[in-house]
This record gives C-alpha cells, structure tokens and sequence, in this order.
C-alpha cells in the first residue's frame, strides 16, 4: 500500500457519490436529447428531415463507461479499507482511520495526534514506519 493510494481514498468516496448521483439521474438531463437526419421518401424521392429525440445509444455508453469506473474505484476502497482493517496496532490503527479513512475534510498530523494523545512528529513517524514496514513484508501484495 502507498501513501498516495491512502490519500486518494477520500477523494475517490466522493467521485463514487457523485458517479451514483449521475448514473441514477442522467435520464433527465438535457444532454441526452440528440438529434438525427432521417430521409422522407414519402414524396417519391428523399427529403432530408430532423428528428430530435433521447439518444439511447449515448445514454448506454456513457452509463457502462461510468459503472465501469465506480466499480474500479470501490474495489479500490475496499482495498485501502481492509488494509487499514488488518493493522494489528492499535494506536497505528486508530491514526490510519482518523488520518486516511474517517471524514471528508482534510484532517492534519496535529489533530490527529491530539485524538490519540501523541505529537505531530510521532504521528507522521507511525505512518512512514508502518508503510515501510508493510512495502518490505513478504506477504505484501499491495
């Protein structure tokens, strides 16, 4: 596991909320209206004629595109979140889940060492020293 796929686990929930909120509503936007030429023939020879209408092939596309990415990014999450899950250290756990996992906002060194009675330095060291750890363990397949 490295720091930076850590990191983008926040962002990565929020992408997934925002994925679910256009696959389930995408149906209603404007941009599935399209627009087509067709040939009348019922004159006897053709005449080019527009049809406006909901794009069902784009629609397709664009939710099989989109489902394609949620899944990517929640088996990604599900990866970062039993990876922290396994931390057998208590307190390594605890700063793994308040520093990557828990919130949506951006959380400091500081104030997750506030939470766990531990100063800025130790929390980042507990971190670096954990990853290291785990990079170098032989059953590490992250």
């Amino acid at each position: 596991m490295t720091k930076e796929r850590l990191m983008a686990y926040r962002s990565n929930k929020a992408e997934i909320l925002e994925l679910d909120y256009v696959l389930n509503n995408r149906w209603k936007s404007d941009t599935m209206i399209g627009n087509d030429v067709i040939f009348d023939y019922s004159k006897g020879y053709p005449m080019p004629q527009s049809v406006t209408g909901f794009d069902s092939e784009k629609y397709e596309r664009l939710q099989i595109r989109d489902l394609k990415r949620k899944e990517k990014l929640e088996k990604e999450c599900e990866e970062v979140e039993r990876f922290v899950e396994e931390i057998p250290d208590s307190t390594t756990h605890r700063i793994f889940r308040i520093y990557f996992i828990d919130g949506r906002k951006a959380v400091r060194l500081r104030e997750v060492g506030e939470k766990i009675h531990m100063g800025r330095s130790g929390v980042g060291k507990k971190i670096e020293n954990y990853l290291k750890l785990s990079r170098n363990s032989p059953d590490s397949h992250l």
